[in-house]
């Protein structure tokens, strides 16, 4: 029976060293490797052109480089790009590249579907297959990074972690990966260009404090009344607001850091007078910022925007207390590639 090749981006720099002592070869081969992997992103062992042929025909006889391709690119009238990402067991996710004037932002997903069920998200509506793996996900921004370059003329500037999957139920591979594009070994990007979006899982919100990460934190909250956001969310019912205040109250004490709050107004849903109130008094514990983020419909016709007065009062009343807010606007409705469209239609 032949043996599975590990994949070589499993490795760390100290293990890929260690391999090459073991084959008799100097360590810092290894250094080599590390960044041909990483920070030059190479897909081939062949392009390693620094090592010698025998080298890497030992390196192809053991491992495997398990990249990502761009199956299929659409683009938006708005400028907007939307990647389906195959990976290397065949499943597919996808990734958006958001241009403005002044910077492009990297939307990623972290998981093969959701583990969650937000009613009102297409991602969700998929099962979750599986996590992807820090590399996964690190080669999304590279990939995105290079069509930046290529149809915008700069380099990515941001990256948020807002598409398929809820980041924190992926935990451990998402940090590696926004290790990794940190790193100056790896993409060499700060840590407050990367945004962390979650639903709200009150123990890993606790554990990022704790684990003293430097990227900022945006949590997809849509309302502050426990029934309402059950109604929305049933998850909910298990990660209780109350639970998220605290654990948000932790993250500021630790991190001094505002959170950014996610929230879409839908009619007949959390349009009320007692909604608005409810979200002032929330923003209320910890230091923050709203965005009010426009409805991307997904057919069945559950969710529908709210009316722009509505809109305005949610604005108003923030305002008057002092909560910084913006009103987002979705970009690349037309290609399915806005906030809560992403599932795979293709």
């Amino acid at each position: 029976m032949k043996a599975i090749k590990k994949d070589i981006r499993a490795l760390t720099k100290e293990e890929l060293r260690r391999f090459f002592e073991s084959i008799g070869e100097q360590p810092f081969r290894g250094n080599q490797v590390y960044e041909w992997l990483w920070s030059k992103g190479t897909h081939s062992f062949e392009d390693m052109t620094n090592i010698s042929k025998g080298i890497r025909m030992h390196l192809e006889e053991n491992f495997v480089i398990n990249h990502i391709e761009v199956d299929d690119i659409q683009k938006s009238n708005d400028g907007t790009i939307k990647n389906a990402v195959k990976l290397h067991d065949g499943l597919i996710v996808e990734s958006v590249l958001i241009p403005t004037k002044k910077r492009t932002t990297a939307c990623v997903s972290s998981q093969v579907g959701c583990s969650l069920d937000c009613k009102f998200c297409a991602t969700a509506r998929l099962k979750r297959m599986r996590n992807l793996n820090p590399d996964e996900i690190y080669d999304q921004v590279v990939a995105i990074d290079k069509e930046s370059r290529l149809y915008h003329n700069i380099p990515l500037s941001n990256i948020v972690f807002m598409g398929m999957g809820e980041p924190l139920m992926n935990y451990k591979n998402v940090l590696a990966s926004i290790e990794k594009i940190t790193s100056e070994e790896g993409l060499g990007m700060s840590p407050k260009r990367i945004t962390l979006s979650t639903s709200g899982v009150p123990k890993m919100i606790k554990k990022l404090a704790d684990d003293e990460v430097k990227f900022n934190l945006a949590v997809s909250l849509h309302s502050a009344i426990q029934e309402t956001r059950e109604q929305i969310m049933p998850f909910a019912k298990s990660f209780t607001l109350d639970d998220l205040r605290e654990s948000l109250e932790y993250w500021y004490e630790k991190t001094q850091r505002r959170i950014t709050y996610e929230y879409v107004v839908w009619n007949g849903i959390n349009d009320s007078l007692e909604d608005i109130a409810a979200l002032v008094q929330f923003c209320k514990y910890v230091p923050c910022k709203v965005n009010i983020i426009e409805y991307n419909p997904i057919d069945d016709g559950q969710f529908q925007q709210a009316e722009t007065l509505v809109i305005n009062e949610y604005i108003d009343a923030l305002e008057k207390n002092k909560i910084p807010v913006t009103v987002r606007r979705s970009r690349g409705k037309d290609i399915d590639a806005a906030c809560g469209q992403l599932a795979n239609k293709k």
